[in-house]
């Protein structure tokens, strides 16, 4: 996976999810397959939309995605002017994709991308921005779809056991100023994330909420007590299809916090 993220993360699955060799599994040999396993996902464009949008934050930067997948958010952070990319992603594929996309847009000298669970490849490092999509979609259990891992959205029966374990390590990877970009499904319960970092100085502000289509196979995976909390609230149903509200949020120390302003051109 890319992270597990709506496509884009990598980190090595629970347990509960499914087995690793599963989410090893895609042929090797198919391109294609592994081409549209890979495609950047809307969560993935709502991150690189407010980094276009927030050029200040990239600029000069060292970044850091964890769950790199293809390499769209690191690709798109060099177009901006970011100083040095780092990736990490459990998927061999998606290292190779990310290494191969980067050195074609020119970035391949000021980037390192490298396989391995969340943060634990770059050590105590800091960054001045992290970025994330991560699988955070609430799933009892794991199907597939179009090609894709599903383990790559799921997120345990809640969504949040990948998502939890990023908050944990994400302040010890942020430098002073720094702050976090992720992707965030509202019906994950932002209020849970902001109490799970807010013990190591950091806060959560929402920046941008968008619209994005939900899969039937990904609705029957849903947990039905959540689902149907949600419904008319976070996730609207017209006859067969289904759109979800995702938001960006942006983690930073508080102090840098209070004098940002999430919609900077500069």
């Amino acid at each position: 996976m890319t992270l597990p993220g709506d496509g884009q993360v990598a980190h090595a699955a629970p347990a509960e999810l499914a087995a690793e060799p599963a989410r090893l599994a895609a042929p090797a040999n198919d391109t294609l397959q592994s081409a549209n396993a890979l495609r950047p996902s809307d969560y993935t464009a709502a991150l690189v939309r407010r980094m276009q949008l927030s050029p200040s934050w990239v600029r000069g930067a060292r970044v850091l995605d964890v769950g790199c997948g293809s390499g769209l958010l690191l690709a798109a952070a060099g177009e901006l002017g970011a100083a040095s990319l780092t990736g990490v992603d459990v998927e061999p594929d998606a290292v190779a994709a990310s290494r191969a996309l980067l050195r074609g847009a020119g970035h391949g000298t000021h980037s390192d991308i490298v396989q391995g669970d969340m943060f634990a490849p770059v050590g105590e490092r800091r960054f001045d921005l992290i970025v994330a999509n991560l699988p955070h979609f609430p799933m009892a259990e794991v199907g597939a779809e179009e090609g894709r891992h599903l383990t790559w959205s799921a997120g345990g029966h809640n969504g949040r056991v990948l998502l939890d374990r990023f908050l944990a390590g994400l302040a010890a990877h942020l430098s002073a100023g720094g702050r976090a970009l992720v992707a965030h499904n509202a019906f994950v319960d932002v209020e849970a994330t902001r109490a799970a970092v807010r013990g190591a100085g950091l806060s959560v502000r929402v920046t941008d909420t968008v619209l994005v289509p939900v899969s039937p196979v990904k609705l029957e995976l849903m947990p039905p007590e959540l689902l149907a909390r949600e419904t008319g609230k976070t996730i609207f149903r017209y006859g067969p299809h289904a759109l979800a509200e995702v938001l960006v949020v942006a983690i930073s120390f508080e102090a840098s916090d209070a004098s940002d302003d999430p919609s900077a051109k500069g």
